[in-house]
């Protein structure tokens, strides 16, 4: 189940990004996609570091999932926009 919070808030995180960052959206699809890879992503470090709260599914450790899967979405997405805005010139 953290798992899917994690993907789930990655998502949103990448669609987030890509809504602040105009210059690194990639529209709704690249933008969902990079940000549930970041989130899974995100989400299996914070467990790995410890960070998430114990690992329940109390209310610290899903804030912490949620926090870890939009931060992930983002920096993802980031990644992926400053990538393909290099390949596009």
């Amino acid at each position: 189940m953290e798992l899917i919070i994690g993907l789930i808030s990655g998502a949103v995180g990448g669609n987030v990004a890509g809504g602040l960052l105009k210059n690194l959206n990639q529209g709704v699809l690249i933008n969902s996609l990079s940000g549930i890879v970041g989130g899974g992503i995100g989400g299996t470090v914070l467990s790995m570091l410890g960070a998430n709260a114990g690992g329940g599914m109390d209310l610290a450790g899903i804030l912490s999932q949620v926090a870890g899967g939009g931060i992930g979405g983002g920096a993802v997405l980031a990644i992926v926009g400053a990538v393909r805005a290099q390949l596009g010139k």
